[in-house]
């Protein structure tokens, strides 16, 4: 059964330079209780996505529904199903982190004493116990994350939308943010992710989506995805940039296929049609031609190769948020029905 569905949806903005078409009949499904993880460059229509399913932003056309609800007409009984945590962390910052726990609780109509409770949990959830009466101000930035992923939790959500839920965090911070995405997962909450770190995603999600140009270009696990641009491929680091144009041919030959180049770091690629073997053949033709090597590997295809292969161009990993104009601050009452 799917928890999310989207048909045909359209958005569009009006900008200096003319209409910009956010999405252009994008169609989407997210099974329940599973993480489907949304990739795609800046500006192709994910934070858009998310909006319009999260009941912030109204299609121009198409239709959506999240846990059967539809998205425009049921959008106030919606609200209370489901929990989003944004780009940047929306919590008060001079509140302490308790407080606006318990205000978010309020706000999901939760009585005073359950609003307190509930706060109490989500701190000792997040590891935040000990700082839940500190002004947010004094937080690090991966403890407003926290406190900001506990606000979207604050209803227990039926469907959660994470929208680049990690950017700029330290690594450690991003872990431990990834340990908490699966601990909703395993309890059987529906999550859409929206990320730009690659290895997010395939760490993370079900499936993945890739969307482009306001459309869904491919989808399928990790796994599928890789497979659609081929299989192992030789990797080879030239020591002197003078021997590329040797190099590449001899590991173009020896690969029976084409060769890419990259001057920049001496980097040549090929697909590898016989796996080790073919590495072996390459080690002996480049020594025979006194051409020296400072690495050579065999690699499958990384989710990075297939953002470049299907976009047309590298992931960024900047934040970013030009789908459309952003919306001002959210007022605390807003909040609550994302």
């Amino acid at each position: 059964m799917d928890a999310i569905t989207a048909e045909g949806l359209v958005k569009t903005y009006k900008s200096k330079s003319g209409v910009v078409r956010a999405l252009d009949g994008l169609d989407l499904t997210v099974a329940e209780g599973t993480v489907l993880g949304l990739l795609g460059p800046n500006g192709a229509g994910k934070t858009t996505t998310v909006r319009i399913l999260a009941t912030l932003l109204r299609p121009d056309a198409g239709r959506a529904t999240v846990v059967g609800c539809d998205v425009v007409r049921d959008a106030q009984h919606l609200r209370s199903m489901i929990g989003l945590s944004g780009q940047y962390a929306a919590v008060d910052e001079n509140l302490t982190g308790r407080e606006n726990l318990v205000m978010f609780g309020r706000l999901y109509q939760l009585s005073t004493s359950e609003a307190r409770r509930r706060a109490d949990e989500l701190l000792e959830q997040f590891s935040l116990a000990d700082a839940a009466n500190r002004v947010v101000k004094t937080y690090s930035g991966g403890m407003r994350r926290r406190l900001d992923l506990g606000s979207a939790l604050t209803g227990r959500p039926k469907v959660l939308f994470l929208d680049e839920p990690t950017t700029g965090l330290d690594p450690r911070s991003r872990l431990a943010l990834w340990d908490v995405i699966r601990e909703r997962e395993r309890e059987g909450t529906t999550i859409l992710l929206t990320t730009q770190y690659l290895e997010e995603a395939d760490e993370l999600a079900h499936a993945i989506a890739v969307v482009d140009a306001g459309k869904i270009i491919a989808r399928g696990t990790a796994d599928e995805l890789k497979s659609q641009i081929g299989g192992e491929r030789i990797e080879v680091v030239v020591h002197a940039r003078t021997d590329l144009a040797r190099a590449a041919e001899i590991v173009g030959r020896d690969c029976e296929g084409d060769c890419t180049v990259n001057e920049h770091t001496r980097r040549l690629t090929a697909p590898a049609r016989n796996g080790a073997q073919s590495i072996v053949q390459v080690v002996r033709d480049l020594d025979e031609a006194a051409i020296a090597i400072d690495d050579i590997a065999l690699r499958r295809p990384t989710l990075d190769d297939v953002f470049l292969t299907l976009t047309g161009h590298a992931a960024e990993l900047a934040p970013s948020d030009d789908d459309g104009p952003a919306p001002a601050t959210q007022p605390a009452q807003d909040r609550r029905s994302a």
